[in-house]
């Protein structure tokens, strides 16, 4: 008989981890890259933010909800890093007023 896990790891942590990445990769890439750039850079981080996100989810070692998760991580750092984004976006619309 299988003996049942006593304390699992909670999943969250994992999917807020993934955020928090995405938010800092947006941050920098907003900051360090040029207006012309970033847009090409963003894409390409959001991609290798997706493969965190399927790297960490698979390193939890559940199977139960492992889409939920690994969906969850990506939309919202696809969300996060479309926000940051259209700040950047706007803070550059009005500098060049």
């Amino acid at each position: 008989m299988a003996e049942p896990a006593l304390a699992p790891r909670n999943a969250i942590h994992g999917v807020i981890a993934v955020w928090v990445v995405a938010l800092a990769v947006a941050v920098a890439l907003g900051v360090l890259v040029s207006e012309p750039e970033r847009d090409r850079w963003l894409l390409i981080a959001f991609g290798g933010i997706v493969l965190l996100a399927f790297a960490v989810q698979l390193a939890y070692g559940r199977a139960r909800g492992f889409i939920v998760r690994a969906a969850g991580s990506a939309m919202g750092a696809l969300v996060i890093m479309a926000l940051v984004s259209a700040g950047f976006g706007l803070s550059a619309l009005v500098s060049a007023l």
